[in-house]
């Protein structure tokens, strides 16, 4: 619709300032220090929905961070969609490798650099400001809600509790997602799975504190290089994790499925030049997009221990510890894998070493049926808006949220992302394209227009 293009148009510097005033909040969920970001995030959000025009906003506290809660509802007879998203990000660090401040965002060929640009800030906030669009051009065609979480980035611990609690206030008719990466703008795509997630970490002690690694180097085990064995070990030379059990309830993809898949735009030089690799890793006997989508990964995340300071220092430590996770696909559990996961790490420590390991968070993977009401709507209004029919593909990441939602609310959820794999998610410079942005912006009023026309 044409005034919707005239209204976003007009309005597009003010909806890229106040996006980049949300990126300003350090509101990183994992450290406790940035609480206080957090509240203040949660305001912010509550502020900006109020603004755009949605009827009742409120802030409902949690063991951990805020739930901001929103809605506006035009008509209780018309469908209504529930769009979810997450106001946390992930820490910055390592901070000397970003080339901006991670909360001073900058705009630079045509890209906004700053933590939280594409996961999640900038995605969810595309659907407030379609919101505003829509009410201003008075064009509601639904009714719409809005729950944005402050944990997404630490598991989403306590918003299941939330769900399982608020089911009226959160009763709708699809969920609506923009947390996930499209192909391109010039190959748009819509994500119909994301995988689970089991997290854990491992510490493995030695010696009852650390040694002069000349005086007791040779007779007294490193765990630096026990834990190092044990997470090798964990591959073979297929890069198959060996895990016994790793794999059961895996439902291998059909060969009309992998052939769909194929059918997405790959150029593996680009690919790797993009990486900075000369040699692409990963299991034997399935393609890049298929490592990534289809099959369950393990992944070492972080792992340190010893000396690690300026300079030299000789010492056999005491101490190392890693970061170990899992992606997870259909039919595994991430209870049942977390417990895998533990079980084995111990089972595995020679005599030498004691081992303990405890869960982080975990997640249930997620497929959304490509028949449904709400993936024909995403995909209607991504043609209209890019002219040319989206890809359905699997997505690598997780949304620990998705199955519980399905479970509690008895509905389906759609995923629309509108950002990029080479977004740097999780990583240094994480940005996020002002083309994808506005184009959010433009489709996603598409989407609520389609999916009242087929419910």
């Amino acid at each position: 619709m044409q005034t919707w293009k005239d209204y976003q148009e007009k309005n597009k510097d003010r909806f890229l300032d106040e996006l980049l005033e949300l990126l300003r909040i350090p509101s990183i969920s994992a450290k406790k220090e940035h609480k206080d970001d957090l509240l203040k995030c949660a305001e912010a959000v509550k502020d900006r929905l109020l603004k755009a025009g949605a009827d009742k906003v409120e802030i409902y506290p949690t063991d951990g961070h805020p739930v901001v809660v929103g809605q506006k509802i035009v008509d209780p007879s018309k469908p209504t969609v529930l769009v979810y998203g997450h106001y946390d990000v992930q820490p910055a660090d390592p901070l000397e490798l970003w080339n901006s401040g991670p909360f001073e965002p900058v705009i630079k060929d045509g890209k906004i650099f700053a933590r939280g640009s594409c996961d999640d800030k900038g995605q969810f906030y595309m659907h407030v400001k379609a919101l505003e669009t829509m009410i201003n051009t008075n064009s509601m065609v639904t009714n719409i809600k809005f729950i944005i979480e402050g944990e997404e980035e630490v598991g989403s611990p306590n918003l299941g509790k939330f769900v399982s609690q608020n089911k009226e206030l959160l009763k709708a008719d699809v969920i609506l997602i923009s947390d996930t990466a499209m192909i391109s703008l010039d190959t748009p795509s819509i994500d119909i799975g994301v995988r689970g997630l089991s997290y854990i970490e491992v510490e493995v002690t030695g010696p009852n504190r650390d040694l002069h690694s000349g005086v007791y180097g040779g007779a007294v085990a490193n765990p630096i290089t026990i834990l190092a064995q044990m997470i090798a070990s964990c591959h073979d030379e297929n890069n198959h994790v060996t895990i016994p059990g790793f794999y059961e309830g895996v439902v291998e993809s059909t060969e009309v499925e992998r052939k769909l898949m194929a059918e997405a735009p790959y150029d593996e030089e680009e690919y790797k030049k993009d990486l900075g690799v000369k040699k692409l890793w990963g299991e034997k006997g399935y393609t890049t997009n298929e490592r990534t989508g289809i099959r369950p990964t393990l992944e070492l995340n972080g792992i340190w221990g010893g000396y690690q300071g300026e300079g030299a220092k000789t010492v056999l430590p005491s101490k190392a510890t890693a970061k170990i996770s899992a992606r997870l696909v259909p039919n595994q559990s991430s209870e049942r894998m977390t417990k895998l996961l533990l079980d084995h790490f111990k089972s595995i420590a020679p005599a030498s070493v004691t081992v303990n390991a405890f869960e982080h968070h975990g997640g249930e993977p997620y497929m959304t049926p490509i028949d449904s009401k709400g993936y024909q709507a995403a995909a209607k209004a991504m043609e209209t808006t890019f002219g040319k029919q989206p890809i359905p593909v699997r997505g690598g990441g997780s949304i620990p949220i998705c199955a519980l939602f399905e479970k509690e609310l008895g509905v389906k959820i759609v995923f629309m992302g509108f950002g990029l794999d080479s977004d740097n998610l999780h990583s240094p410079n994480e940005k996020f394209d002002l083309a994808n942005f506005y184009k959010g912006i433009e489709t996603i009023p598409y989407f609520h227009k389609y999916f009242a026309e087929m419910v």
